[in-house]
């Protein structure tokens, strides 16, 4: 049985809407939340002043002051930067310590990070996250984990504070596939609502009908309970952002294409997506790729 760490000292590094609210949730829990760091470093230190913690200005301060570091960074690119092989990284007297990456990244490159911390002496997982901001500071986030069993076993605890559904699905960069598929699907699920939506709206019919009907029928989703009123009202306050939208559905769209599958549904959503991103509307929600499918409004 690998030793768990209960009440872990943590490190936080990117503390935007989702790691700021884990980090609150945990601090909440009884956890040291002892240092965090962003790259826009006022926003990590508005946190800090909140919850009692150091506003980190080097990576490798975050990986000293804690035993275990969340990371929730934006791409492949951030999280490479901060697992840097040299200047400042979290990989800097990382022995011992467990790294916990939540961004949603390509598989390969927590492939990459997992053995660049075990270079080190230390353990990286991936705990992929299928919720929002509200969930994340509730501490029921939907979490896939992807490493070793006895990096899991390490900080399941911390996990389990974390969320409310909390899955082992196998080795590294295996949660991060599963997540680039939730992503996709769900992506798929909403532009297709808007397309839906906004045909409706083109034919003159009454939209809480529409909206009615689909709950009833085949065309039901997810994403019609939680976007669909948001799409008519032209309500777009970011929950998951539409460059979010547009980088995920692009991961899943590479991995289609290394395999070979074909794709066109999901290419079509990260067109749409992109479009957004042109257009100035990538930090809306990701409902607003209605504002590009109902008629009137400033772009169809």
């Amino acid at each position: 049985m690998v030793p768990a760490m209960s009440k872990a000292r943590i490190g936080f590094v990117g503390t935007g809407r989702m790691g700021a609210n884990m980090a609150r949730r945990l601090k909440d829990q009884g956890y040291a939340v002892t240092a965090v760091y962003d790259a826009f470093p006022k926003i990590a230190q508005d946190l800090a002043a909140e919850i009692g913690a150091t506003p980190a200005t080097t990576l490798a301060e975050v990986t000293a002051s804690a035993d275990v570091i969340i990371t929730v960074v934006t791409d492949d690119a951030a999280m490479r930067g901060i697992f840097a092989d040299s200047g400042d990284s979290l990989l800097s007297g990382s022995e011992g310590k467990v790294f916990i990456n939540c961004a949603t990244v390509s598989p390969e490159v927590h492939v990459d990070v997992d053995a660049a911390a075990a270079k080190q002496g230390a353990s990286a997982i991936e705990a992929c996250m299928a919720s929002s901001i509200t969930q994340a500071r509730q501490g029921t986030l939907y979490l896939m984990v992807g490493g070793t069993d006895e990096a899991y076993q390490k900080v399941e605890g911390v996990l389990k504070d974390l969320s409310s559904s909390l899955r082992h699905v196998g080795g590294t960069g295996q949660a991060a596939k599963v997540k680039a598929l939730v992503n996709m699907v769900m992506n798929i699920n909403t532009a297709g609502l808007a397309e839906g939506l906004g045909l409706g709206a083109a034919l003159g019919l009454d939209l809480k009908m529409l909206k009615e009907v689909f709950s009833q029928t085949g065309a039901n989703s997810r994403v019609l309970e939680t976007d669909g009123d948001d799409m008519i009202a032209r309500e777009h306050d970011c929950f998951f952002s539409a460059a979010h939208a547009a980088k995920d559905s692009g991961i899943a769209n590479e991995l289609a294409l290394k395999t070979g599958v074909n794709v066109p549904l999901s290419l079509a959503t990260e067109a749409q997506y992109h479009r957004m991103v042109e257009l100035g509307l990538g930090e809306l929600d990701k409902s607003g790729v209605a504002e590009l499918t109902f008629p009137g409004r400033t772009v169809h």
